[in-house]
């Protein structure tokens, strides 16, 4: 393999890992190990520290694909608190309302999970990295300012209600890109005429890239002393 022409590479994101340390990682490894001090280095597709799975990683000339890999259909297995919110609507905030499930079914999760699939209209979460007034929208949630962010028109292909174990709900989501899953949990709470948040999620897949053909970061660098050939090191 040519990582200094280019390659893309899959690797499943460790929990707590920021997307920018994976590709932190990653460009410092390949350039000790082909001893240069510079190589191109990026991501197609953020992950939230909170969750785990597929990353899509280019080298070299490759990184020009991020825009065209990033359009990708994208799969997501989450596991969603129903009857209490948080500001982050994820476990990065601690639980700020709780709310009655007594109502919710099994048979009320399926038929309200039908009525997001298609296009669909979703406003980001405001601890994300969406720009307002060129700046970070969770920077202004880290300050407790009020902002108002655009609803966002995305595409979820289907969503499948995986297990029912009140409070929990486990969903597989096939959706397109810019969907915020943490969103979508808000947005099923709220239909639910209740509140809930993420406590966990993997992405298990973006294009034909499965979580099974991920590297994990513990064998990054037994691949790379596999795959850079030998002239080049």
């Amino acid at each position: 393999m040519d990582f200094i022409e280019g390659e893309i590479i899959y690797i499943d994101k460790p929990l707590h890992w920021t997307s920018f340390r994976v590709v932190r990682v990653v460009r410092a490894k390949l350039c000790r190990k082909l001893g240069i001090k510079k190589l191109k280095v990026g991501h197609a597709g953020t992950l939230d520290p909170l969750a785990t799975g597929v990353m899509t990683i280019c080298t070299g000339k490759k990184t020009k694909c991020i825009e065209e890999l990033q359009a990708h259909t994208k799969e997501y297995v989450a596991q969603v608190y129903l009857g209490a919110t948080t500001p982050s609507f994820d476990l990065e905030t601690e639980i700020d309302a709780e709310y009655p499930t007594v109502h919710i079914t099994n048979e009320l999760v399926e038929e309200i999970l039908e009525t997001f699939t298609g296009r669909i209209e979703q406003i980001p979460p405001i601890y994300s990295a969406v720009k307002v007034e060129g700046k970070r929208a969770y920077e202004f949630a880290r300050k407790n300012e009020v902002i108002e962010l655009k609803p966002k028109l995305l595409v979820i292909d289907s969503i499948e209600l995986i297990s029912y174990e009140l409070p929990y709900i486990t969903i597989r989501v096939v959706c397109s890109k810019g969907t915020y899953i943490r969103a979508l949990a808000r947005d099923i709470g709220k239909a639910l005429h209740s509140g809930a948040h993420l406590t966990g999620l993997t992405r298990t897949r973006v294009g034909e890239a499965t979580l099974e053909n991920c590297l994990k970061m513990e064998d990054i660098d037994r691949f790379f002393d596999e795959n850079i050939e030998s002239g080049n090191q």
